[in-house]
């Protein structure tokens, strides 16, 4: 997992990190076992060119400095210290004629010399064909051939526009294959909501890397999300690689708290209704077994979560029960069906059942309460 989160995540528009908040996520992602950290564009600024030397110097994964294929760019990534240097360059005839002003043999001659460079100084190159999925297939083998002929040692596959579907990203990845020895990363962008489906994709078709961000931040649409494919990888394909996912949810809050892009509620891992049931068939499943309604292969514990159960139009007696009882209340049937009612009625009117309202209709309903009983700490009403 290569986390792009201080890089392409703070291109997310609106979106700043401050020196402090970029050394507290480093930090965090490294104590969570993330592999690589692309610390961010050295030669952006003296404040960017310091934090990345800071993270560089103080952290255990790789850290990774960006540089367009520009000697300036270069010498600031390898100046900074860091282990692995991103080398950019856009490959599609459209950034190539309307964003760089430059032409094909131009990027490639200069795509070389970038990597020669940085393999002169002993660091680790990464090179992306930026845009890669909009580029003319035979330049793209054409530039690809070149950079691994000098010693490449990964070849970054860049959706940079979130263009491709699954099936097509991992076809892309499977040819790039063909034409190097050097190992495939791959970087998908959301514009379509389909980053996390081709990072796996990736890694199906032999990629051994992915770039992903923190909540999926970054331009436009954003990344791919570190959460959902660390996931998806660990829980559904069963593969461990060395993360520590309890700490998710910390890390998810820290940098939406930090970037100020709030996470959807509906958000798949790290969301407020990702673990969270309210329907009366749901959440009498999972009262009895979680596995019912929730994947089975992936729990809230998994990810440093805790499992919800939301009272509000569509719950149903098993859950009001078990929510009267967890507050101490010894309800009997016709007294759950009342305040199973009062529920509903005042989550239709679009109010927002708390615990102060359960515990009023129970009281109303003449429910007795056990005030020596303890309350389950693990089980939330909001």
């Amino acid at each position: 997992m290569f986390d792009t989160t201080l890089r392409d995540g703070e291109q997310a528009p609106r979106t700043s990190f401050s020196y402090e908040e970029k050394r507290a996520i480093a930090a965090a992602l490294d104590e969570m076992g993330t592999h690589v950290i692309e610390a961010g564009f050295p030669v952006n600024s003296d404040a960017e060119f310091e934090a990345v030397s800071d993270i560089a110097a103080s952290t255990t994964a790789t850290t990774c400095g960006l540089a367009r294929v520009v000697d300036g760019d270069v010498e600031a990534a390898l100046d900074s210290g860091v282990e692995m240097v991103h080398v950019f360059a856009s490959t599609s005839d459209v950034q190539i004629r309307d964003s760089m002003h430059a032409t094909r043999e131009d990027v490639k001659e200069r795509s070389v010399a970038a990597i020669e460079r940085v393999k002169e100084a002993g660091a680790t190159a990464m090179f992306s064909p930026m845009d890669a999925t909009r580029t003319d297939g035979d330049y793209l083998r054409e530039v690809v051939e070149a950079v691994t002929e000098v010693g490449v040692d990964w070849i970054n596959v860049p959706d940079t526009c979130g263009v491709a579907t699954p099936t097509r990203f991992a076809d892309l990845v499977r040819t790039i294959r063909k034409y190097t020895d050097a190992r495939i990363d791959v970087h998908a962008h959301d514009d379509f909501g389909m980053a996390a489906a081709n990072a796996v994709a990736g890694f199906e078709a032999g990629a051994e890397q992915a770039q992903v961000s923190i909540n999926g931040i970054g331009e436009r649409a954003g990344n791919a999300a570190y959460e959902e494919v660390v996931m998806t990888v660990e829980s559904v394909y069963g593969v461990d690689t060395g993360i520590d996912t309890t700490a998710i949810a910390e890390v998810s809050g820290m940098v939406e708290e930090y970037s100020d892009v709030p996470v959807p509620a509906n958000k798949p891992i790290t969301g407020d209704n990702a673990f969270a049931h309210e329907s009366g068939i749901h959440a009498a499943g999972v009262i009895e077994n979680a596995d019912t309604f929730e994947p089975g292969v992936m729990t809230p514990e998994m990810v440093g979560a805790e499992r919800e159960f939301v009272l509000g139009k569509h719950t149903g007696a098993n859950s009001v029960r078990k929510r009267l009882e967890d507050r101490g209340f010894t309800p009997n049937e016709a007294e759950v069906r009342t305040v199973t009612r009062r529920v509903k009625d005042y989550g239709a009117e679009k109010n927002r059942v708390t615990v102060a309202d359960l515990e009023r209709f129970a009281r109303e309903a003449g429910v007795a309460r056990d005030d020596n009983a303890s309350e389950d700490k693990e089980a939330k009403v909001r």
